[in-house]
């Protein structure tokens, strides 16, 4: 556990070197003709700045502890107990804003728009838990993230889901993925944060749509555990893909596994890998043959996945508010006239032109017409090795947790008998 400490370490004093070049004042005082002098300030100045970076270091030693509690102290209560603090701080204390998941938004953004810059803060929000995940598995999700810690407190019943149905629903987080960075990447919209489902609760202000939405996600979650996690989240695809290679992961038995198959028992997410049966597998028929039609039907998935995104790209671009705009002037023009129609009213009070208004949506539709086909592409990739995955046989002696769909809640160690 020695390069464990020397890793949080590292963490840090990189987050004590951000800190102290932040403390500079980030805008420059106006520079007045008139001869007018700024006046000090009286009063101490806004904690808004301080408390965004205060927000960073609770983040990153509920981060510490949860990694501490899941590897070196393997305590199932202090999860869930850390888990609690987090509901209360980040969710209902700071209204689940901001996010790392939401944060996915803003690093898009700020890589497809140079006059977008990212906040410090959100950077360190998007960055600090995949950095964790890459090296101690997904503790962010056990015991740092407000969504899921709602979702598990709420979990009663869990029931397991056929095998077939999981990988079915695991493709929304890709999908959902795919179209937040399409959204945020052509200025349209920030569609995790618009209809995150826990928002209006931790906020205790949303629209009835949003609050149906909420319940019937924690409706869900008694009997599905974390369905939002599991099958919505977008983050967790990215959590997903660090966690496979993480070398400090969770394990279900401090030393040898005794086949007791308890710990199968206790995991609600259906996370954890049975040991290989070599006779179902020869009997199955799942044999080389079907790994190379698989494989070979991949280039082909992309190539479908790349022209529904070009037929779809028209579609999707009238959620940017230019593009409907534009679209709506042109195919009503009778519309001017109404007093009622804000949208229409402020474009004509601003003094655009038809043409200018025109000009933007045709680049924003470009900017579709390619974000489209990649999101597509990537889709048909998704689909492709999920398939490839269903005839790849791993060897297994032991009951393990899925690197990539564990979520480090520590439940399985409760119910795991074997000592140290």
């Amino acid at each position: 556990m020695k390069k464990l400490k020397y890793i949080l370490f590292t963490f840090y004093f990189l987050l004590f070197t951000f800190s102290l070049s932040a403390q500079q004042q980030r805008f420059p005082k106006p520079e007045f003709e008139s001869g007018y002098e700024q006046p000090s300030t009286v009063t101490p100045e806004p904690r808004a700045l301080a408390l965004e970076y205060f927000d960073v270091l609770v983040l990153l030693v509920v981060l510490s502890l949860a990694t501490w509690f899941v590897l070196k102290k393997r305590s199932r209560q202090g999860v869930l107990w850390l888990s609690v603090f987090t509901l209360i701080y980040f969710g209902f204390y700071r209204n689940g804003c901001i996010c790392s998941i939401g944060a996915i938004q803003n690093v898009t953004l700020s890589f497809a728009d140079p006059t977008y810059s990212i906040s410090l803060t959100a950077l360190l929000f998007f960055l600090l838990p995949l950095a964790f995940t890459l090296f101690f598995g997904r503790t962010f999700c056990a015991g740092a993230c407000p969504l899921g810690a709602i979702q598990d407190l709420v979990i009663i019943k869990p029931i397991s889901l056929p095998k077939w149905l999981n990988k079915t629903l695991g493709l929304i987080p890709y999908l959902y993925i795919s179209l937040a960075v399409l959204f945020a990447a052509t200025g349209t919209d920030f569609i995790i944060c618009r209809y995150d489902p826990f928002v209006g609760i931790f906020r205790m202000d949303a629209k009835f749509h949003m609050v149906v939405l909420g319940a019937s996600f924690l409706l869900m979650g008694m009997f599905v555990a974390r369905p939002y996690c599991r099958f919505f989240c977008p983050y967790s695809v990215l959590l997903s893909w660090m966690s496979r290679f993480s070398k400090w992961h969770l394990t279900i038995t401090p030393a040898a596994c005794i086949q007791c198959k308890l710990c199968a028992n206790s995991c609600p997410f259906d996370a954890i890998d049975y040991p290989t049966n070599e006779k179902e597998v020869v009997k199955s028929g799942l044999g080389p043959k079907r790994f190379l039609v698989y494989a070979v039907l991949i280039p082909i998935w992309v190539a479908v996945g790349v022209f529904v995104g070009e037929r779809s790209h028209t579609f999707l671009s009238k959620a940017n508010p230019d593009v409907f705009l534009a679209e709506l002037l042109i195919s009503n023009p009778e519309i001017k006239n109404d007093p009622d129609n804000i949208d229409v009213q402020t474009f004509l009070a601003s003094g655009k032109t038809m043409e200018t208004l025109v000009k933007e949506a045709d680049v924003i539709r470009d900017k579709f017409y390619v974000g489209s086909m990649i999101a597509g592409g990537f889709m048909g990739l998704v689909i492709g090795m999920t398939l490839l995955n269903t005839v790849v046989f791993r060897k297994r002696q032991d009951y393990v947790p899925h690197k990539g769909n564990c979520l480090s809640c520590a439940r399985c160690m409760d119910y795991c008998p074997v000592e140290k």
